[in-house]
C-alpha cells in the first residue's frame, strides 16, 4: 500500500469515526448515571452520587444542589481527622470541574447529601436534582433509588467510550 493510499484510508476512517466521537463526548456540562441511596423513612437521610463532563472550553464549578425530597441538600465529602477517623463534612465553596474534565460524586468521597427526607424513598423511586454550576447554570437530573448498588457498580469504563449510550444522559449547552 502507497503513503497516498494509507493517507486517504485513515482520514476516511477518522471522518466516520467524528459522529461517533460528537455523541460519545457531547458539548456542555454532561451528567449521567444520577442513583441515590436512601435510608428510606422521612426524616432520614440519603445520598446521591453522579458522574460530570465539563466538555467545554471554560473551568466551571459546581457550587450547590437542590431537590424537593429533603429538607436540607448540601455538598459534601469525606476527609481523614488527625486520628484517622473519615468524616463527612460540608463543602460550602462547591467541586472544582476544569474545562474538558470530569468528576465522580461517588461513595466515600464527594456527594450530594440529603438530610432531612420530606418522603419516603424506596428502590426504583425516581426524584429530580438540580445542580448548579458557575457557568453552565442550572441543569435538572433525575436520579434513581438504588440502595443495592455497590460502589463502581454502573459507572462506565471511560478508557474505550466504544459503548456508551446517552440516551438517558443530561447535557446542557455551553449558554447557562
Amino acid at each position: 500500500m502507497t503513503f497516498r493510499m494509507t493517507f486517504a484510508a485513515l482520514a476516511a476512517a477518522f471522518a466516520f469515526s467524528l459522529p461517533a466521537t460528537a455523541q460519545e463526548h457531547p458539548e456542555g456540562m454532561h451528567v449521567h448515571d444520577v442513583y441515590a441511596r436512601s435510608m428510606g423513612q422521612v426524616g432520614a437521610s440519603g445520598a446521591v452520587f453522579l458522574m460530570m463532563h465539563n466538555n467545554t472550553a471554560t473551568d466551571d464549578r459546581l457550587i450547590g444542589v437542590t431537590a424537593d425530597v429533603a429538607e436540607r441538600v448540601e455538598l459534601h465529602t469525606h476527609r481523614e481527622d488527625a486520628n484517622g477517623v473519615m468524616q463527612m463534612i460540608h463543602v460550602e465553596e462547591g467541586f472544582p470541574l476544569a474545562a474538558g474534565e470530569m468528576h465522580e460524586l461517588a461513595r466515600g468521597g464527594d456527594h450530594v447529601m440529603l438530610m432531612g427526607l420530606t418522603r419516603e424513598l424506596a428502590d426504583g423511586d425516581t426524584f429530580p436534582v438540580t445542580l448548579i454550576f458557575e457557568q453552565a447554570g442550572e441543569i435538572t437530573v433525575e436520579a434513581v433509588v438504588d440502595n443495592d448498588r455497590k460502589p463502581g457498580e454502573g459507572m462506565m469504563d471511560h478508557s474505550g467510550h466504544g459503548d456508551m449510550d446517552h440516551s438517558q444522559h443530561m447535557n446542557h449547552g455551553s449558554g447557562g
